[in-house]
């Protein structure tokens, strides 16, 4: 799948999912901006994918900040001329059922999870535009899909409002070459998810749900956005691609 030469910009880039999508698309020749508000992180995972002879480069960004949003866009666009993909992986879980969340915390989790695909949306479009074209992909959930009974209301409402923004961008900019499509995924094994899941019977659980019996690795989430990323998917828009290993066929 060919990414070589394009410009990718990941939110949440320091760690976990975002940090081997970068590291993926690093290997298949794009340069590739790691962004993420932990920003020594970004910069210490930039410098190793630099180390090893790829085009990396950290910048702190608080998604939630539509003028870091402009100063990071503006100094990508800057670097090198256009924004060949950017995708929107930050956010953010507060566990907590809606009858023990409070209205901040529930705000705060629109704020992250669909304000930042707002705001980095339409700071990157007229980007988009003035180059002819470009490629956003939604890190949504199967949770933007279903109802789940193991994860708070909170979450799934803003997974949700990810979905069909997603489409609407897609709908709407589709026709100047821009395509915006959304991954799905179910619980992904990350170092984050091993510690909210080490209760075993917790673990079991999630396991159960899934027909493939395991949970997505970080690697099969990748794989989904470097085919969306790619020259070989460019015929794809708007579409929810759900990576759960068959939980939303039920």
């Amino acid at each position: 799948m060919n990414v070589s030469g394009k410009v990718i910009a990941i939110t949440g880039a320091a760690g976990g999912l975002g940090k081997v999508m970068a590291a993926m698309f690093a290997e298949k020749g794009a340069k590739v901006w790691l962004l993420d508000l932990v920003g020594d992180q970004c910069l210490a995972a930039a410098e190793e994918l630099c180390q090893k002879g790829y085009e990396a480069y950290g910048c702190q960004l608080d998604v939630t900040s539509e003028e870091g949003w402009k100063d990071v866009i503006g100094k990508i666009e800057t670097t090198h001329g256009r924004i060949d993909v950017l995708i929107n992986n930050a956010g953010i879980n507060i566990r907590k059922p809606i009858l023990e969340i409070n209205y901040d915390e529930w705000m705060k989790m629109f704020a992250v999870n669909t304000g930042s695909v707002f705001l980095g949306t339409q700071t990157v479009i007229p980007v988009m535009r003035r180059q002819g074209g470009g490629n956003i992909i939604n890190m949504s959930s199967m949770c933007g899909l279903i109802g789940h009974k193991f994860t708070p209301e909170a979450y799934t409402a803003t997974k949700g409002a990810v979905t069909l923004l997603t489409k609407s961008i897609a709908a709407r900019y589709g026709h100047e070459g821009i395509r915006c499509n959304s991954i799905h995924p179910c619980t992904v094994d990350t170092p984050l998810v091993a510690a909210v899941l080490s209760d075993p019977e917790k673990r079991r659980e999630r396991i159960d749900e899934i027909p493939l019996g395991r949970l997505a690795k970080a690697e099969d989430v990748a794989n989904a956005a470097l085919y969306l990323a790619s020259d070989e998917g460019s015929f794809l828009n708007g579409i929810a691609l759900p990576v759960d290993g068959g939980v939303t066929c039920y």
